[in-house]
């Protein structure tokens, strides 16, 4: 849950319950910066951001798609508030169901708008927005298949082709990141380096700052999709397939599978509810957001395990966003032909950490997953729980419970969602899969990356096409 400074007594209780706890403000918690939840939230009151915008000519869809997706994901963790200054007077142009100016879209999303900034809050740049004289600034890139970071004032500003949805996304989860990293002080560098991706070539040693003639127009879409899990990731998904620039938005089916309600602490970290849809089944709220953007949906309010056998007329493609072993070492047993999944770190340490599976692969799910329960650091002692004990706000088990609860920020799960979509992509343009992704934030020019040897070409994944962006030449 997103708090006030004026919550009730009942409020603040609900917000220090397993369900109740916001996600990143339990970093503090664990790793023991905060002696108590009410000084964490403290300082996380404290982290404002400015967004400032001003599209280029060449794309203003794009910088669109990285300017929401920014809002999106940094009003969940600058709990101090996110402004957004620059010209909105424009009309919203990416698919995605939102109003239909880009200013009350950004209203919606929870970022104020003002004409300028005189708070001299640490700042995300895009478009052409002018740089600060002075503090943090980090600039949004993207175009083609490539996004990511550049310092406020570097000359290495992307041109070219429109960027490619998931491209956009990556550049304005790297950037809330960045800014993140920045106010929480874990990386003093923060702010002054480049950091991004080529989706079309993650090798390690590719520069994704130079133009890469090979990557491909987008041109295709996934036709069918089964979203297997709605939280954190599963929504992260939903979120990058409604960025799609689909020629007709009911030619993609969806299959959303989830057993959870929203609960006060979703928000913190999924980019597609809120706290006025807690009590609600996740499947029913993004069926709902999905249909507002034009898609065909089917529910499925069940479990995730070897017992889920895919039908002839079912998707072909999954996208897995469970935390559970157990449904895990399932997934390439239920008949998909490309199961794509993705693993978040759950601690204080390693929150910033994901790993990506392609399957089928060299090993299967059940080979790969053969714990059921993970170890996990005991974080119990940390002060912050000791206070809750002491005033009796928690019993010994809840103390277990919320310190059991993974840490989580939903820059970590946008960024995964765009190499999981990115991976999708490429295999229907004729390019590689890969079978493994490792990325840590914290050091993503030290990715490992492992090519998937099974040719998936001759599969029937399914396609749609995709609307050329206003002024494409063939």
């Amino acid at each position: 849950m997103l708090s006030s400074k004026s919550d009730s007594e009942a409020q603040r209780r609900e917000r220090t319950s397993p369900d109740g706890l916001h996600r990143l403000v339990k970093q503090l918690m664990d790793n023991g910066t905060a002696a108590t939840v009410a000084e964490a939230e403290a300082i996380f009151h404290g982290y404002k951001l400015v967004i400032g915008y001003e599209p280029d000519d060449m794309d203003e869809a794009g910088q669109q798609s990285i300017l929401l997706t920014c809002v999106a994901l940094a009003k969940r963790v600058f709990l101090g508030g996110v402004t957004v200054v620059g010209n909105l007077s424009a009309v919203q142009k990416t698919p995605l169901p939102l109003s239909r100016t880009l200013r009350d879209a950004v209203l919606s999303l929870g970022a104020a708008v003002e004409p300028e900034d005189r708070s001299g809050s640490l700042r995300i740049l895009i478009g052409r927005a002018p740089a600060p004289t002075s503090g943090f600034a980090v600039r949004a890139v993207a175009s083609g298949w490539r996004g990511g970071i550049v310092p406020s004032n570097s000359p290495h500003v992307l041109r070219g082709s429109s960027p490619i949805p998931p491209a956009a996304m990556l550049a304005a989860a790297l950037a809330v990141n960045e800014a993140f990293l920045h106010v929480n002080g874990t990386a003093p560098v923060a702010g002054r380096r480049s950091l991004g991706l080529s989706l079309w070539n993650l090798e390690a040693e590719t520069d994704w700052l130079v133009d890469d003639p090979s990557e491909p127009p987008l041109t295709y879409l996934p036709s069918s999709v089964w979203l297997i899990g709605l939280g954190h990731l599963g929504q992260a998904y939903l979120w990058g397939l409604g960025l799609l620039p689909y020629a007709d938005a009911q030619t993609l089916k969806l299959v959303l599978q989830d057993t959870d309600g929203v609960t006060p602490s979703t928000e913190s970290t999924s980019i597609l509810t809120d706290t006025s849809m807690v009590g609600q089944r996740k499947t029913r709220v993004l069926a709902s957001w999905a249909e507002r953007r034009g898609f065909q949906t089917e529910i499925q309010e069940r479990l995730f395990g070897a017992w889920i056998k895919r039908q002839n007329f079912e998707p072909t493609v999954a996208l897995c966003g469970i935390d559970n072993a157990l449904g895990r070492r399932a997934l390439d047993q239920a008949g998909f032909d490309l199961v794509l999944e993705a693993g978040l770190g759950r601690g204080h340490r390693d929150f910033r950490t994901m790993r990506i599976h392609s399957f089928p692969g060299s090993r299967s799910s059940e080979e790969i997953w053969t714990r059921t329960d993970a170890v996990r650091e005991d974080t119990t002692q940390q002060a912050a729980y000791g206070d809750l004990l002491k005033k009796g706000a928690l019993d010994q088990c809840g103390i277990t419970l919320l310190a059991g609860k993974a840490v989580g920020a939903p820059f970590v799960g946008a960024t995964a969602a765009a190499l999981v979509l990115s991976e999708l992509l490429r295999v229907l343009h004729g390019g590689i899969l890969n079978q493994l992704i490792d990325v840590d934030l914290l050091s993503l020019e030290h990715r490992a990356v492992v090519p998937n040897r099974i040719s998936f070409h001759e599969r029937n994944l399914g396609f749609a096409t995709a609307r050329r962006p206003s002024g494409y030449q063939s």
